[in-house]
């Protein structure tokens, strides 16, 4: 069962989003600055290949997703929604 996204919110950086969930993601806080480190973590991974993904950090019930400054949210959150709505 995927996970539900109950907010997305904005954040003081305009290259930053959270997306706060249903329910806990991670007991405690997981930050992956490239998709390399991505590689073990099955979500991290599938947000990575967003075009414009930077960085991902996953904490209690929350993801926030950073992007690349050239790129636009509206490209982005759908994306993040439907990858979090199938895994979990």
């Amino acid at each position: 069962m995927g996970f539900h996204i109950k907010s997305i919110l904005p954040t003081p950086n305009p290259n930053a989003t959270k997306f706060v969930l249903d329910r806990e993601i991670s007991p405690h806080p997981v930050s992956f600055l490239n998709p390399e480190q991505a590689q073990d973590h099955p979500i991290a991974k599938e947000l990575f290949n967003i075009d414009g993904v930077t960085s991902v950090l996953i904490l209690g019930d929350f993801v926030t997703i950073n992007k690349d400054s050239s790129r636009k949210w509206d490209t982005i959150t759908g994306k993040v929604e439907e990858i979090l709505k199938k895994c979990g």
